[in-house]
């Protein structure tokens, strides 16, 4: 009756777990939808940019014309399904002049 119950809760645990990771998407589905979102934003233009995904962390990188840009890269990229964290490295160009 005991060896019976452990399989029970054992097969329990293992369906609910499989459910969670179901519901997770993929490192791949979620650097798509990012690049898709950076790429399709009139304001951030972010074609050039890279995405790199690893277990849900999202990291940012390339070059963007000013502050604005880079801040709302970051803001899209969180409202991805899947994203736990967004690591932004991109760089704001200096304008020609020093300004």
């Amino acid at each position: 009756m005991m060896y019976k119950l452990v399989c029970l809760l054992a097969a329990l645990l293992l369906a609910i777990s499989f459910c969670m990771a179901a519901d997770q998407p993929s490192d791949n589905l979620i650097n798509d939808r990012v690049r898709i979102k950076l790429a399709g934003d009139p304001e951030v233009k972010g074609g050039a940019l890279e995405v790199n995904v690893v277990q849900g962390v999202v990291t940012i990188t390339g070059a963007v014309e000013n502050q604005r840009q880079k801040d709302k890269a970051t803001k899209l990229a969180k409202k991805i399904k899947g994203v736990k964290q967004v690591v932004n490295n991109i760089t704001v160009k200096e304008k020609p002049g020093g300004r």
